[in-house]
C-alpha cells in the first residue's frame, strides 16, 4: 500500500510539473502575441488555458481520492493539502497569462504596448519568465535556497510595475485613457503572476520543512 500511496504521489508530482510548464508557456506566448501585435498566438494561448484547468481538477481529484482512501498523515498529508493549495496558485497564474493575450487579442491589428511602454513590458515578461522556471527547479528539486530567492526577484517585477505607473501617469503620456487602462491591467497581471509564483515556492519550502516562511507582503488575491 506504500508503494502505491508513493507512485501515485509521484504522479501529482509529474502533474504539477506539467502545470508549471503549461504556465511559463502560456506567460512567454502571451508576452510574445502582446509585443508583436501576433493574433494567432494570442488565440493560442486563450485556446490552451483549458487544459491548465483541466489539469488542476485532475491533480485536485487525485489528492482527495488519496485523503480519503489513504488517510495519511503528518509528512504525507502535508504534502498532498499544500498541493491542494499550490495547484490553485499554478492555475491563477495560467489566468493572468490569459488576460495577457486576451489585450493582444482586444487590440489587434494594433500593437498594444506604446513604445515607450514596450521595454518596460519587455523586461516584465523576462521577469515573469525567470520566475517560473525557477519554480519548475524549486518543486522538482525541493531546492530551499532557491525557493527563498525568488522572493528577491519578485522585488524587481515591483520595481518594473512601479515604473510603468511613472509611465503612465507622466504629463507626456500621449496615448489617452484606453492605453493608460491596459498599461495598468497589464502591470498588474504581471506582478499577481509573479505573486503566485513567491507562494508557489514558500508552499515548497512548507512541503519540505513544515515550517511557514514569513511572508513580506500579503499573499496574493
Amino acid at each position: 500500500m506504500r508503494d502505491v500511496f508513493h507512485d501515485e504521489l509521484d504522479e501529482i508530482g509529474a502533474g504539477v510539473a506539467e502545470m508549471i510548464r503549461l504556465v511559463a508557456v502560456a506567460m512567454e506566448r502571451g508576452t510574445g502575441a502582446l509585443l508583436d501585435a501576433d493574433l494567432a498566438t494570442a488565440e493560442a494561448v486563450i485556446e490552451a488555458d483549458v487544459k491548465v484547468d483541466a489539469l488542476r481538477v485532475d491533480l485536485e481529484d487525485r489528492a482527495f481520492q488519496m485523503i480519503a482512501r489513504q488517510q495519511p498523515v503528518a509528512t504525507d498529508l502535508r504534502v498532498l493539502i499544500t498541493t491542494l493549495h499550490l495547484v490553485a496558485d499554478l492555475e491563477r497564474m495560467g489566468d493572468l497569462a490569459l488576460h495577457v493575450a486576451k489585450i493582444a487579442r482586444l487590440r489587434f491589428p494594433e500593437t498594444a504596448v506604446p513604445d515607450e511602454a514596450r521595454d518596460v513590458i519587455a523586461q516584465m515578461g523576462e521577469v515573469a519568465l525567470s520566475l517560473v522556471r525557477k519554480v519548475a527547479d524549486v518543486v522538482e528539486g525541493r531546492d530551499i535556497s532557491l525557493a527563498q530567492a525568488i522572493e528577491a526577484e519578485d522585488d524587481s517585477m515591483d520595481a518594473l510595475r512601479r515604473k510603468l505607473f511613472t509611465l503612465v501617469l507622466s504629463p507626456r503620456w500621449s496615448h489617452g485613457t484606453e492605453a493608460a487602462i491596459d498599461m495598468t491591467l497589464l502591470g498588474r497581471y504581471y506582478e499577481r503572476y509573479a505573486d503566485h509564483a513567491v507562494a508557489v515556492a514558500r508552499r515548497t519550502i512548507f512541503i519540505v520543512t513544515g515550517e511557514r516562511p514569513v511572508p513580506n507582503a500579503a499573499p496574493p488575491r
